[in-house]
Formats: C-alpha cells, structure tokens, sequence
C-alpha cells in the first residue's frame, strides 16, 4: 500500500470536515471520490449531549499540561 502525506492546510481542513470528496489533478481529472467518516457521529438512534459547535470548541480547547512535560516527569519516574 502507498501512502501520501498531506501538508497543505486547505485541504487537510476539507479532509477533516468529513463526507465525500473529489480529488482531482491540476488538469481538472478525477482522481477519486472518497468518503471521509464524520469525526463524532453516535451510534443510530443514540443523541449526542453536546452540540457540533460546543465539540468543536471543547477540541479546539488547549488546556492540561504539555506533553513535554509530562515525558520529563516520566522520564526523571525511572
């Protein structure tokens, strides 16, 4: 299997957002259509207790401590 990474911000943006999406060469050529998974889609017939936008914020959200710091306190642990 071959594997490409993804650097352009635009486009890793559409990929996250989820559905379908036509890749296309600079020419105008389908490339493919592929289906992204939403990211919080609940079991059928199960309702989310937040709102796509309060998920979205709560993701967003940075707090807690830093993983540097975390692997130093590991690290001095043993």
């Amino acid at each position: 299997m071959q594997s490409v990474t993804i650097t352009d911000p635009a486009v890793l943006e559409l990929l996250q957002k989820g559905g379908e999406v036509e890749i296309k060469d600079p020419s105008g050529f389908v490339l493919g259509t592929f289906t992204i998974p939403l990211r919080f889609v609940p079991p059928p017939g199960m309702l989310p207790r937040l709102s796509d936008e309060e998920r979205e914020k709560r993701r967003q959200q940075r707090d807690g401590r830093k993983l540097a710091d975390i692997l130093r306190d590991l690290e001095a642990r043993g």
